[in-house]
């Protein structure tokens, strides 16, 4: 069994937290998500931070830099670049789809909940962090698979 991933919404992991990741994505935005995900694809910490707070986000010695290669893509890249991060891009179609699928699979819903169709779940927060995750996924490849 994997331990519970940590998710904050503007609070970074320390470098201690997070030493286990081979890969830190990035999905860019108004917010900005951010994933800590193991070479197995095990979520090690999310977060959804501003674009302003990018200079405190750990990464591991060896760690993969990813970013979405969607809108604010190229920004936020050369915003990592100015901190001495170099990203690489991923296709990140279809990963707002894979998020949500990611977030409730994660917190599965509770009492009536359970009844409403998956199409129609709304999560209760912004999961810019799972969208990160999804762009982790992918940029692992076929043989990472989302570990709840």
């Amino acid at each position: 069994m994997t331990a519970p991933v940590q998710h904050a919404l503007h609070t970074l992991p320390t470098p201690d937290d997070v030493v286990g990741a081979s890969v830190v994505a990035f999905d860019p935005g108004r917010r900005v998500g951010v994933a800590w995900v193991t070479s197995g694809g095990g979520l090690l910490w999310s977060a959804v931070i501003a674009a302003e707070d990018l200079g405190r986000v750990a990464v591991p010695v060896g760690a993969r830099i990813v970013v979405g290669d969607g809108t604010g893509s190229r920004a936020l890249a050369a915003a990592l670049e100015a901190l001495g991060m170099r990203a690489e891009p991923v296709d990140e179609r279809g990963t707002s789809e894979h998020a949500r699928a990611l977030y409730w699979r994660r917190h599965p819903p509770r009492g009536v909940g359970r009844l409403v169709p998956v199409g129609l779940r709304v999560p209760p927060r912004a999961i810019d962090d799972f969208a990160a995750y999804a762009i982790a996924l992918r940029a692992l490849g076929a043989s990472a698979r989302p570990r709840a």
